[in-house]
């Protein structure tokens, strides 16, 4: 399978280079912005390794190009900025995972594997609610005969609670298992998203957010 990575690091870039040609992956190194987005562009890859700081451009910038290009081949963010807000503005940039540096080749190569297999499982899956249905390969959403525009974290939203339906699921849930983060009672961002795919999803239909009060959410038909 083939990896693309583009790290200005030379010294972190090799060391991955290596290691994923060690474990079986057919790896190529890059070191700038430009040829990055570029490579990415033009040859077909398994997977993108991609930093957030490098010298001619921004990761996120890069991921979000991408995205807006119709790629979506599975992106992993690489960076020293280790704040939340950074891991969300990464995310909602398109990335699929976000590990901070310093990191262990071992939890790399393990995130790298994560990915790949999602990808496997979810090659023509189908997620369905009511008259709801998602595509998770076409990466593409319907309510009856509406289609619905989602954002790369609205999508993974959603996916999570259709797989997760008629469940109570706490804002700490999502935030571990949609943000890859620690949840902080004090941020608002759960719920800015939730009134987002409420409003997408839910309106003009029978809705299927419900908020369940002091205990998060439920998704279903069931109130």
């Amino acid at each position: 399978m083939r990896i693309l990575i583009v790290e200005d690091n030379p010294k972190m870039g090799e060391a991955i280079r290596k290691g994923l040609a060690a474990a079986g992956y057919v790896p190529e190194l890059l070191t700038t912005a430009a040829e990055g987005e570029s490579k990415a562009l033009q040859e077909s890859f398994d997977l993108i390794l991609l930093d957030v700081m490098l010298p001619d451009g921004n990761g996120v910038e890069i991921c979000r190009n991408l995205r807006g290009k119709g790629l979506s081949v599975p992106i992993l963010m690489l960076t020293a900025l280790s704040g939340t807000k950074d891991k969300v503005t990464g995310l909602d940039s398109g990335a699929d995972d976000y590990i901070t540096k310093p990191f262990t080749f071992d939890e790399l190569l393990a995130r790298i594997r994560a990915l790949l297999r999602r990808g496997r499982v979810q090659d023509s899956q189908k997620l369905t609610c009511d008259d709801l249905v998602l595509d998770v390969n076409k990466r593409q959403a319907l309510r009856g005969d509406k289609q619905i525009d989602l954002s790369t974290k609205e999508f993974m939203l959603l996916e999570y609670f259709l797989n997760h339906q008629n469940r109570v699921i706490s804002k700490q849930d999502l935030a571990k298992n949609v943000w890859d983060l620690k949840f902080e009672p004090t941020s608002n961002v759960i719920e800015v998203y939730i009134s987002t795919l409420r409003k997408k999803i839910d309106q003009g239909f029978k809705p299927l957010i419900h908020t369940v009060v002091g205990a998060g959410y439920r998704f279903g038909t069931h109130d």
